[in-house]
């Protein structure tokens, strides 16, 4: 699936970005719903499930547990939350869009490789005789 996801984000097909883009706008909003209402209470049964106060103190003494906003007044800080929240939305649409195209493209194969019509049977030995008659009769 990685292999398939690489070709696809390399191959800069024209019409599988539109497709992409249409329906990353047109569900944009049922995604983050998804993200913000059910995956990150899962990930929050291991950890917090509010990132965006993650922060890392660079410099300055910032008293523990204080918020993202109070951080900032007490020293320099690099706040990181709102980037892993906009990162997991990030992997979750592409994922999402990745599959839609991906069944897009299966359908389109499926369409392309549609099977040929059968050969016809080879002719009995009652036809090829008919056939040397006629052959004979045309001869004369």
């Amino acid at each position: 699936m990685l292999q398939e996801f690489k070709e696809f984000a390399m191959k800069g097909n024209v019409l599988d970005l539109a497709i992409g883009v249409i329906i990353g706008a047109a569900f944009g909003k049922i995604v983050e719903s998804f993200v913000g209402d059910i995956i990150m209470p899962i990930i929050g049964m291991f950890g917090t499930v509010d990132f965006s106060n993650l922060y890392i103190v660079l410099k300055g003494s910032v008293p523990a547990g204080a918020s993202l906003a109070d951080a900032k007044k007490a020293g320099v800080v690099l706040g990181y939350g709102n980037f892993v929240t906009i990162a997991i939305n990030f992997l979750i649409i592409a994922w999402a869009l990745f599959m839609v195209v991906k069944g897009v493209n299966r359908v389109k194969r499926a369409e392309a490789t549609a099977p040929a019509p059968a050969a016809p049977p080879p002719p009995t030995r009652d036809q090829e005789l008919l056939s040397e008659i006629r052959d004979l009769l045309k001869k004369q």
